[in-house]
């Protein structure tokens, strides 16, 4: 690897890179080596930009040949780089968390629509994100709603500190907690909004993932029992006791599982009154159901 790069400007290592990147397959190949390269060289997009005709280093070569080396290997490059960006915000990733995936998004936009439906006068929704991960979905909805505050659960410790690292670098601690529990085991209270990715890959289908997710995302986060609905069965009669009158639950569903997730949400009392949200694809991502007042 080191004639592709040794001499070159940082421009035409992009490029030579991109064209490699294509050539093994990779998809979005050319955004790919537009990261390699910036964080080889310790340059963003406009850095890149500016200084497209110096020439690299040695020592710059030899740390793009290493990330390249294991891009090729198959390892994502949010893994290589340690972090990865949803709605805007950067998240720091760590073995124990999923990459956070546009899809993702999804459940934050019907929840920001389903927030905004409640009255100015009521106070600061209470939320809480189930299986938090790097604390994408809960900490995005707390950047985007003032005096908000919000639990994050996960069973894994090491999931929670990178979640509460991220709170810390987005200002946002003093708004959110992290508790190590399954689903909402540990949690008395109730809440207004309660979201949640949970697992929801067949077992016998993550064979079939692409590389770069089943080698590298964890197995616990993906694996959804048989018919992919195991979560589910669990974390909807749980948040249905949790949800304060006129609460919501949204959840992020897998390709064609939101009507038997809005049958398990109709099946805990809870009131089906609107649509699954599509994400980009057309795909129904995000599926709600709200507790109804008595």
């Amino acid at each position: 690897m080191s004639s592709l790069f040794t001499g070159r400007t940082a421009e035409s290592a992009r490029r030579a890179l991109s064209a490699t990147l294509k050539s093994a397959g990779i998809d979005e190949a050319a955004l790919d080596a537009r990261m390699l390269v910036g964080a080889a060289l310790g340059l963003d997009l406009t850095g890149l930009v500016a200084q497209a005709d110096r020439e690299i280093t040695a020592d710059e070569a030899e740390r793009l040949e290493h990330l390249v080396q294991r891009r090729l290997a198959g390892e994502p490059v949010a893994r290589i780089l340690g972090v990865r960006e949803f709605w805007g915000l950067p998240f720091q990733l760590s073995q124990a968390t999923l990459v956070p995936r546009p899809d993702t998004e999804t459940v934050v936009e019907l929840a920001l629509e389903i927030l905004r439906e409640r009255p100015a006068s009521m106070p600061p929704p209470r939320i809480v994100d189930i299986g938090v991960g790097s604390g994408a979905i809960l900490l995005a909805l707390l950047h985007e709603i003032p005096g908000a505050f919000g639990v994050g659960t996960d069973l894994n410790l090491d999931a929670l500190r990178t979640a509460k690292r991220n709170a810390a670098v987005l200002g946002l601690s003093d708004r959110a907690a992290f508790v190590a529990c399954s689903y909402l085991d540990a949690l008395a209270d109730t809440f207004d909004l309660i979201v949640s990715n949970p697992p929801y890959i067949r077992s016998d289908d993550i064979a079939t993932l692409s590389r770069e997710v089943r080698e590298h995302d964890p197995h616990l986060a993906l694996d959804g029992g048989r018919d992919g609905l195991d979560a589910y069965r669990a974390l909807i009669p749980q948040a249905a006791a949790r949800l304060a009158p006129g609460g919501a639950l949204i959840v992020e569903a897998g390709q064609g599982q939101a009507g038997e997730i809005e049958t398990l949400m109709r099946a805990a009392a809870l009131g089906v009154e609107r649509p699954p949200k599509a994400d980009l694809a057309g795909i129904p991502r995000a599926v709600s159901a709200r507790k109804m007042p008595p």
